[in-house]
């Protein structure tokens, strides 16, 4: 794992203000693009400083500088959530860097071809269970114990899908990850809820990520098709979805636990 520290002198953000995250320390997964850049932006904007976590070095750069030329508290570290020793060294690299961790985004995730099932590779099936449930299995393990060590409280949301909550027929990988990932966020709940500790889950809707983008460019007219199923009739801004994880993670949301929260435009209406 590779990671990367900058000068904390000139980019630490207040522990004052009347942000949604004002004085906390938030970690977040899958931060270089889509929903998870989106939050990375948002948390800071609301007062947050934020480690933020992905693969690929450039894209975490740009997001990190992006937000400390706003004002905000941002360090990166790389990490790959298919690794766990990576994810577990990101995790005490958000500690060892700010020296505590109230809340946490795992957001990081992988996608599939779409298609039925029975043209997905085993390779590519075990890929998708590696990061989609087993990494934020593992980066939950982590956060829990780095809570409990500094803060002694806190609060964890997961990135589902809707299409966790109905038959996905052409992500059927995708789906049953993120469903399996829901079951993780009740248990992960139920255990920890007693310590402090509250753990939920947003489903977004179609939203406009890189990696819808990518499914529309191969199959045209999927956007277009998913928007008629909604009643808001549009896709997401990852920014709508990053809203909702805020507000979870916020102490706004102090009597919420074990729930998965559709961000959906109203599709499972």
């Amino acid at each position: 794992m590779n990671n990367t520290t900058n000068d904390m002198t000139s980019n630490t953000t207040s522990t004052t203000g009347s942000g949604l995250l004002a004085g906390k320390v938030a970690f977040v997964t899958g931060a270089g693009r889509g929903i998870g850049a989106a939050a990375a932006r948002l948390f800071a904007g609301e007062g947050a400083r934020v480690l933020l976590a992905a693969r690929t070095e450039g894209q975490l750069k740009a997001v990190a500088e992006e937000v400390r030329a706003g004002g905000g508290s941002a360090e990166y570290v790389v990490c790959d959530l298919a690794d766990p020793v990576s994810v577990r060294a990101a995790v005490e690299r958000c500690v060892e860097v700010y020296g505590r961790l109230d809340v946490a985004f795992n957001n990081g995730a992988t996608g599939q071809s779409p298609g039925p099932m029975d043209q997905l590779s085993g390779t590519d099936f075990d890929h998708v269970y590696a990061v989609n449930v087993k990494g934020p299995w593992l980066a939950m393990a982590a956060q829990v114990a780095a809570m409990r060590a500094t803060s002694g409280r806190g609060a964890i949301v997961n990135t589902s899908s809707v299409g966790a909550l109905m038959a996905n027929p052409q992500l059927p990988a995708y789906g049953a990850a993120k469903r399996a990932l829901n079951s993780l966020t009740a248990s992960a709940a139920a255990t920890y809820g007693p310590e402090g500790i509250r753990v939920n889950a947003v489903a977004p809707g179609t939203t406009l990520t890189e990696m819808l983008l990518e499914w529309d460019e191969r199959s045209p007219g999927t956007i277009e098709q998913l928007n008629s199923r909604t009643p808001l009739g549009r896709a997401a801004d990852p920014r709508e979805i990053a809203e909702a994880a805020a507000w979870l993670l916020s102490d706004r949301a102090s009597y919420v636990t074990g729930t998965v929260l559709a961000v959906d435009g109203g599709m499972l209406a």
